[in-house]
């Protein structure tokens, strides 16, 4: 058995025509197909096109002779994505049965030319000539190497275009972060400063990101479709994308392939923007996705020949479910951009290709202004929260608490002015800097979380304040207020270890 493998898996065999007559043999092709119980799609001078029954292993398979001189060209491919990209033998299984039946058929027709000719002449007089020109594979067949894919041709031009825009931002990306790096590193020897910068070089870059995107850089909703985390993540990305390329652009025509491409990738990444408050996403897999929605939309708005249409939909579907489940269960994948894409994908193709009787100018009109109302709503209601600037505000909160065990640990043989001395230096002005710091905290727009923890820092900056004044009059009343302090300081304990539970609660 020979597998035949890649994102469409084929078999193709170039048979001398010998004896026969072109029409002769499309004949017996013909007769050997309906014997096979294989679905008929197309016949006529150039050739003929029908397609297998669905099946676990591989959907369906595209099976075409087209004349080409004295020769015949016999081809089985698979219409849809393979799983483990090969087609388990059918391809090659496919041919030998055409064959095997072709000889069945040859011998029992001999006695029965002229009626067979005449039925055919008056059958291929009804069919489209320029079929083969759009039938579902019609531009795969083009793709002869893998340099190809790469190759602007016609019904595939914006395809290899967004592949090339998508290698060009992943170098771009590369030497970003590497010259960048090498510039921190010459600027700064603070390692922690070094780390919090080094974590801001993929917002820097254009990634997308809530709080940038409702501060109003909504050009990030483009510029991260083609951002990509390394290598392996690209080819995927490209791998899907030449296969719906091949399939949809051709239909869809470059203009309106390329709306939906951005579209789709702009409505994921609104949807995204509107769920996770600070995730950092790149990717063309919402565009991708988007583009799978338009597949679909082409099916169901028949612009695909009937038999084809429910192996392509099938397939479709199946990849798509195991693409969401995917994302679903793997770490670092953005799913929600996947579901947005995908849904805004079916939306918009559909809107530009049910009915051919609406106007263009309509049909663009429907789209744009779902998109303006979507995006409208998108920051409208999407909460912009403050956490970077909270957690900087955090960050002194924190170093300024931690200076007060030095009170707490002062020595008893120290002298009074040196205890209030340092008292003041490392209690009371760090505690008056915290009551200004959650002043701050509370003028910020905070989730749940952070919250929480913003109220808890208001309470520990008036208790702590209140302690360190309560120690200044210990000093200076010769400890006379040391039960209350050891009290005191035992609530504020208390008080941590009650917020640290309600925070557990809050992230379950």
């Amino acid at each position: 058995m020979k597998i035949s493998w890649g994102y469409s898996p084929k078999t193709e065999k170039f048979v001398p025509l010998g004896e026969f007559s072109s029409d002769r043999y499309l004949i017996v092709v013909k007769k050997a197909i309906e014997n096979l119980g294989w679905k008929l799609s197309h016949i006529s001078k150039s050739g003929i096109i029908a397609y297998t029954p669905l099946s676990f292993q591989s959907y369906s398979e595209e099976v075409s002779v087209r004349i080409q001189n004295n020769f015949a060209v016999v081809k089985s491919e698979c219409v849809g994505i393979q799983l483990l990209f090969n087609d388990y033998g059918k391809n090659e299984a496919n041919l030998e049965k055409l064959f095997h039946e072709f000889e069945y058929v040859q011998f029992h027709l001999r006695e029965n030319w002229e009626n067979e000719l005449a039925a055919f002449e008056q059958e291929i007089a009804e069919q489209d000539e320029n079929y083969f020109e759009k039938a579902p594979l019609a531009v795969k067949n083009k793709i002869k190497n893998v340099l190809y894919i790469l190759y602007p041709q016609k019904g595939y031009t914006v395809t290899p275009l967004l592949i090339y825009a998508c290698i060009l931002a992943l170098v771009f990306f590369a030497v970003f972060i590497f010259v960048y790096s090498a510039l921190l590193l010459r600027s700064t020897n603070d390692q922690i400063e070094l780390i919090s910068k080094l974590r801001e070089i993929p917002i820097k870059v254009g990634v997308l990101r809530r709080n940038e995107v409702l501060s109003g850089e909504y050009w990030r909703l483009i510029t991260y479709q083609f951002y990509h985390a390394g290598l392996g993540h690209l080819f995927f990305n490209m791998y899907a994308l030449v296969y719906l390329g091949l399939l949809v652009e051709n239909k869809l025509g470059w203009k309106n392939f390329l709306l939906i491409y951005l579209l789709s990738g702009i409505c994921g990444g609104l949807l995204s923007v509107s769920y996770h408050e600070q995730l950092s996403t790149v990717g063309a897999s919402g565009a991708i996705l988007g583009l799978f929605g338009a597949l679909i939309a082409l099916i169901l708005n028949q612009y695909f020949e009937k038999n084809a249409s429910k192996a392509l939909l099938i397939s479709t579907v199946l990849v798509v479910i195991l693409m969401l489940i995917n994302g679903s269960i793997s770490q670092g994948v953005n799913n929600i951009v996947h579901i947005g894409g995908f849904i805004s994908g079916f939306i918009f193709t559909y809107l530009l290709t049910f009915k051919q009787n609406i106007k263009p100018v309509l049909r663009y009109s429907a789209v744009f202004v779902l998109l303006i109302g979507y995006g409208y709503l998108t920051v409208a209601f999407t909460p912009n929260y403050q956490h970077d600037e909270f957690l900087k505000l955090k960050r002194d909160f924190d170093e300024n608490t931690l200076a007060l065990s030095d009170v707490l640990w002062m020595k008893n043989n120290s002298s009074q002015e040196e205890k209030l001395d340092l008292l003041y230096e490392r209690g009371i002005y760090p505690a008056k800097n915290n009551l200004k710091i959650v002043q701050k905290m509370n003028k910020l727009v905070l989730n749940k979380r952070y919250t929480l923890d913003k109220e808890l820092k208001t309470k520990l900056a008036k208790e702590t304040y209140d302690l360190v004044l309560l120690i200044e009059k210990d000093i200076k009343s010769d400890h006379k207020y040391k039960t209350e302090i050891g009290n005191r300081v035992y609530a504020l304990q208390e008080m941590q270890v009650k917020f640290a539970d309600s925070l557990y609660k809050a992230e379950q």
